[in-house]
């Protein structure tokens, strides 16, 4: 048995010593970080729950449960944010990234406890692709946030179409590796490349004529 509130206490401590020593320049990022594994391990919990109250097997768990309970529970420390402190636009992305690393952080943590540390290939490849896939999910709901957030009219309906997203992405990316064999190193590379191909794609649309001076426009 796995107790994962003891895991989460243990991670954070040193984390929390950091952030008290560091100061306030850096305790935003600390306090994202604490967000996203506390996420994590909200959403070890309730997932647990729904499979029991619905009798679901391991694969129907995994690949309709777990993706719409924790993008829920992530996106909710980010409306908190967003409804409490009115971050600017530039503020969303660096939040919800940090949660989302912090919950892949605790979740591939929680892993290595389970099924142990033996294989480090594939532990590196599981690693990245997790960790890719939840930051994929995390920039779609960031990303979009810091557009839709900006338009009244488009919050809520701009939110829960995000949310989708997330969700259908993390769906797929969970179908695969529940499917197993081959079809898993296939999920694994899915957001890795996601990742690639959005940064190629961040760099061109920087490059576009009239993009450099939109983006000063905005900061003034």
């Amino acid at each position: 048995m796995t107790y994962i509130e003891n895991v989460f206490v243990c991670v954070a401590a040193p984390l929390l010593v950091a952030a008290l020593c560091m100061g306030r320049k850096y305790l935003r990022f600390f306090l994202f970080a604490f967000a996203g594994m506390g996420a994590c391990l909200v959403a070890a919990y309730v997932n647990t729950f729904f499979a029991a109250l619905y009798g679901a097997t391991v694969f129907n768990a995994t690949a309709e449960i777990a993706p719409v309970v924790e993008e829920v529970i992530k996106l909710l420390p980010l409306l908190f944010y967003l409804l409490v402190f009115e971050p600017e636009p530039e503020q969303i992305r660096p939040a919800v990234l940090t949660v989302a690393a912090g919950f892949a952080t605790f979740e591939n943590i929680c892993y290595l406890i389970q099924h142990g540390a033996e294989h480090l290939g594939f532990l590196l490849i599981r690693g990245f692709g997790t960790g890719a896939m939840h930051i994929v999910c995390g920039a779609i709901v960031g990303f979009g946030l810091a557009y839709v957030w900006r338009r009244g009219w488009l919050k809520v309906a701009g939110t829960c179409g995000l949310l989708g997203g997330a969700v259908i992405f993390h769906g797929i990316y969970n179908l695969l590796i529940a499917y197993g064999g081959w079809v898993q190193y296939v999920a694994y590379a899915l957001p890795v490349l996601a990742v690639a191909l959005g940064k190629i794609a961040g760099k061109c649309l920087s490059s576009l004529p009239g993009q450099t001076e939109n983006e000063t426009e905005n900061t003034h």
